[in-house]
């Protein structure tokens, strides 16, 4: 097979996912088309010559709904013969769509493909179009699926991570997002969205909390025990009779963050960037997808990382920095644990802790932010992964060229 290539990466800022977020008046789809519009004029991209545009969104419905992937590429005015499909493995989607984009160019049926994905958290809030998983009390019970943070707080006491562990954790993040901020280490890749008249209505990340504290933190209440007590402890107990009682520690200032934004990647074939004057950036060398268990759940991302690291016949040593979606704060240190990799190497600009989880559109946020950041210290791979409901998890390694 011959290589994929990564063009371009870019991202809108994370608008805070509520009424009160600044990008509470955007649609959907002008996220999306704010994004459809940049890439292309960045480029100087003959869209006639993209063949497809795969788009992650976890909460297909109303304004996300009906294909939001062709409907944003026909608002933005591309060329009729670029395709669009709308695509949802849940938290991994918009990994999962670069990964899909990446195998339609190495499998030489395509040329040229666009991957990203879009989620308006305020307009139209996580679990919206519902399902079994979540409204069906005998499909729960039978497959011992919980929430995710009650997963995540079952992750912290099977590992013994602390209180103040995971909320040290979120602190570090909440630094190093504030620190690549004040730095300008986003600004290649950002995108402002715009009004109508072309006034600017956020221009970077809105989601961040400079202020954290380790003291304001450790005084957040728990926001899972609740939820526990309504009988998803009792589910994971029974699943880990091990476990004597669930330990809550997340809260919201060491969990993700509900936020709105859209983010798109540019992949090809060598040949296809050379007919159009497109510079690579980097190549996709290995992918992975795996599966655990669907009560501890958000454990996925080990053994994607471990499929996608076999698969290239390398190794963890040899990836430069790593991207594991801070969903929760021990799924962040569990994986660290499992990959034994230095901290230093991990996350280094923060997360979804301190800058919000888009839902689908945080996997080609993460490629984007990785890619700029090799790029920035001169260095070479990197590997970014994501954990999902269903425990699923998706991975991506990249290596600059």
């Amino acid at each position: 097979m011959r290589n994929a290539y990564l063009f371009d990466a870019i991202r809108t800022p994370r608008g805070i996912g509520k009424s009160s977020g600044a990008l509470y008046e955007v649609k959907p789809i002008d996220l999306l088309t704010t994004t459809f519009h940049a890439l292309k004029e960045r480029n100087a991209l003959p869209t006639q010559e993209v063949s497809d545009a795969i788009i992650g969104c976890v909460t297909p419905v109303a304004g996300q709904g009906s294909n939001i992937a062709k409907a944003a590429l026909l608002h933005a005015g591309w060329h009729n013969r670029s395709a669009g499909m709308q695509i949802n493995r849940f938290c991994t989607s918009g990994l999962e769509a670069i990964n899909l984009a990446m195998l339609k160019v190495r499998s030489g049926f395509e040329e040229l493909v666009v991957a990203g994905g879009v989620e308006s958290m305020s307009q139209i809030p996580m679990g919206s179009d519902g399902g079994a998983l979540i409204d069906d009390p005998e499909v729960i019970d039978r497959v011992n699926y919980l929430p995710q943070g009650v997963a995540a707080d079952l992750i912290a006491t099977i590992e013994g991570f602390s209180r103040m562990q995971v909320d040290e954790y979120a602190l570090l993040s909440q630094e190093r997002a504030v620190t690549a901020l004040q730095k300008g280490y986003f600004q290649k890749s950002i995108i402002p969205v715009k009004d109508q008249n072309g006034l600017i209505i956020l221009e970077e990340d809105e989601y961040l909390r400079p202020d954290s504290t380790i003291e304001g933190l450790n005084n957040l209440p728990t926001s899972f025990t609740a939820l526990g007590e309504l009988g998803y402890d009792a589910l994971a107990m029974q699943k880990y009779p091990e476990v004597a009682r669930i330990n809550h520690v997340h809260t919201a200032g060491n969990s993700s963050g509900i936020v709105d934004g859209s983010a798109l990647v540019l992949i090809g074939s060598d040949k296809k960037g050379k007919e159009i004057g497109l510079k690579p950036r980097a190549k996709i060398v290995s992918v992975g997808l795996a599966c655990v268990e669907p009560t501890l759940m958000l454990t996925g991302t080990i053994p994607a990382a471990q499929h996608a690291l076999a698969n290239a016949g390398m190794q963890a040593k040899d990836i430069d920095l790593w991207e594991c979606n801070e969903a929760f704060a021990s799924v962040v240190l569990k994986f660290q644990q499992a990959m034994d990799i230095n901290m230093e190497q991990l996350n280094v600009n923060g997360g979804a802790i301190s800058l919000g989880h888009p839902l689908g559109a945080t996997g080609a946020m993460l490629v984007g932010t990785l890619l700029d950041e090799l790029e920035r210290r001169n260095l070479t791979t990197g590997l970014i992964t994501i954990g999902a409901v269903g425990g699923m998890g998706v991975a991506t390694i990249i290596e600059r060229v």
